[in-house]
């Protein structure tokens, strides 16, 4: 059960004897994750890390998830080419409390510890920092992949961004972790938390990794800002609509990583047709965050707009104006005039950049009143509404101003 859908586990041996000395003596291990409030929203991304925390639970153990309102001033550096933008205490608060609230989607909240870590980091003085500091070599720090990557390149690495993996290590100092769950990309945190267990005299906690989930586009990591993401708080007619439209291929990884479908019914599910094991996915992941009722109602929708090529029954209507970003030749003119497709399509939120629109276009994937449009000079006449499909379920009525 724990080994389902992780990436590593460093060290399994100190794991068992850890599990051991747990049933042993009837007292469960204390594991730690902890989620930096940047953005509002959580996706089946980040989920994939709390399905395993939920396992840890549903075996009885203590799980502890850290809103990391402190760190979040820091900005995790992971991953990133550049210094990132510290948030401001507003933001951190207002995105934590919504993801206090999502947590309930996935984690049995009565029985899940929810911390904050500026109750022990913001009361650490100077001096405190500068005594952690020295456990930890700039060597071992130029060790982090984003880290010597940025300095062989001499871009900036600001010093604050050194703080950020001893202050999330010092979290588990803090609590006396046990184990430490996180993306693939936190390996190097993770371990510096083993590191810094050790210089305060405890058993170095676990470090236990899973993958990190593509987005729908099937390569590049799930994000809001990549637009190839399905929010668990989405509608869920959007939800379920998203996930029929992943590869085959990635259908299987969601399959195992998204879910908690046994591997036997998996494998029962390879052996027949792959739209079958589709509508399975989309049906369970659903029902997780809205209920059996919702997944029925949004299957059977998606059958009659896709599979029946319906138009929905009910479609957002969005009024345009006839002025602005992708007018004729690039001219403002007093007058009404016509729009470009492309750019209305983005405007309007059927696509997330200019870019991606003129993709659509071009792929074929977009129709103006029922009709496949592939030119990108192709314009919506002022005065008039239209019924833009992108795609196999996004729809909108568009009016352009006259």
């Amino acid at each position: 059960m724990i080994r389902r859908g992780v990436a590593e586990i460093i060290v399994e041996a100190e794991l068992h004897q850890k599990l051991e000395r747990s049933r042993r003596a009837g007292e469960p291990l204390k594991v730690k994750l902890g989620l930096d409030p940047t953005a509002p929203d959580l996706h089946l991304g980040h989920t994939v890390v709390l399905r395993k925390l939920r396992d840890f639970q549903d075996l009885g153990h203590q799980i502890i998830v850290i809103i990391g309102d402190f760190t979040g001033m820091i900005g995790d550096p992971t991953g990133r080419s550049e210094t990132r933008k510290p948030l401001t205490w507003d933001e951190i608060r207002m995105n934590a409390e919504t993801y206090r609230a999502q947590l309930g989607k996935v984690l049995d909240i009565a029985r899940t510890r929810i911390e904050f870590n500026s109750t022990w980091l913001g009361k650490l003085t100077f001096e405190h920092v500068i005594r952690e500091t020295a456990h930890l070599t700039v060597a071992r720090m130029l060790q982090r992949e984003d880290f010597s990557a940025r300095y062989a390149a001499e871009q900036p690495i600001s010093l604050h961004e050194f703080l950020y993996p001893i202050a999330q290590a010092y979290d588990s100092v803090a609590l006396g972790a046990d184990i430490e769950l996180g993306g693939t990309d936190q390996t190097f945190n993770l371990l510096v938390g083993r590191d810094l267990q050790r210089a305060h005299g405890q058993e170095p906690q676990i470090a236990l990794t899973v993958p990190i989930l593509e987005g729908l586009d099937g390569t590049q990591k799930m994000s809001k800002s990549l637009g190839n993401y399905v929010g668990i708080t989405e509608k869920a007619d959007d939800i379920f609509g998203k996930l029929m439209s992943v590869s085959d291929e990635l259908m299987w990884r969601y399959l195992e990583l998204l879910t908690r479908i046994p591997e036997s019914e998996i494998a029962a599910l390879r052996r027949g047709h792959p739209m079958d094991a589709k509508k399975h996915l989309a049906r369970v992941i659903t029902t997780q965050y809205h209920g059996e009722a919702a997944a029925a109602e949004a299957e059977a929708r998606f059958a009659r707009v896709h599979q029946q090529r319906d138009v929905p029954e009910t479609i957002e209507e969005v009024e345009v104006g006839s002025r602005g970003g992708g007018a004729l030749a690039g001219k403002v003119v007093d007058r009404a005039q016509p729009r470009l497709l492309w750019s209305v399509i983005k405007e309007v939120g059927l696509a997330p950049s200019a870019s991606e629109a003129r993709r659509l276009i071009q792929q074929g994937a977009v129709t103006v009143d029922r009709k496949r449009v592939t030119d990108l000079n192709f314009t919506l006449a002022p005065g008039r509404g239209y019924l833009v499909q992108v795609g196999k379920r996004r729809f909108k009525r568009i009016v352009i101003e006259g």
